[in-house]
């Protein structure tokens, strides 16, 4: 089974630890999988969204996959050279999380700031993947593979 690696300096290792046992599975490669997660301001996430995604507002992720076409497939070395990271890993992309539109986001939908961070980091993995959520049916495969990677952790919705 492929290792995740979170690489996250914000994250406590037993917390990095907890969303890579449960990621395991989700995709396969021959060789690690890292995925590099920071925490920024709201002025920093709507200055990303406004220059990457001409959308100026706040927005609680995003995510920046370092290649595409990848969904569903065996993620393998030879086929992406341009993502190793130096350690013997496949970098597969960047998350920038909003912290404070997460504590916002916990406080509406009536949940803990703790599983609302977790969901958003696997949501920007799963971008990372190849996931999207443009149609009903990508959006409904894509929120079963969240549903299911928060349950192995034990944050379902409240």
């Amino acid at each position: 089974m492929t290792e995740f690696v979170i690489d996250c300096e914000e994250l406590s290792e037993e917390e990095r630890a907890r969303l890579q046992n449960a990621l395991a599975g989700v995709a396969e490669g021959d060789a690690p999988f890292v995925f590099e997660v920071v925490f920024i301001s709201p002025e920093e996430i709507r200055a990303i969204n406004a220059r990457e995604r001409g959308v100026d507002s706040v927005t609680d992720v995003l995510s920046f996959p370092a290649t595409d076409g990848i969904k569903g497939k065996p993620i393998l070395s030879r086929e992406h050279p341009d993502c190793w990271d130096g350690e013997g890993r496949l970098y597969l992309g960047d998350i920038a999380v909003c912290k404070a539109r997460a504590e916002e986001q916990a406080n509406e939908y009536g949940h803990s700031v703790e599983r609302e961070i977790n969901y958003l980091i696997v949501h920007g993995v799963l971008h990372c993947l190849g996931y999207d959520h443009m149609t009903d049916t990508d959006k409904a495969e894509m929120r079963a593979r969240e549903e299911e990677i928060m349950k192995r952790m034990n944050l379902m919705r409240e």
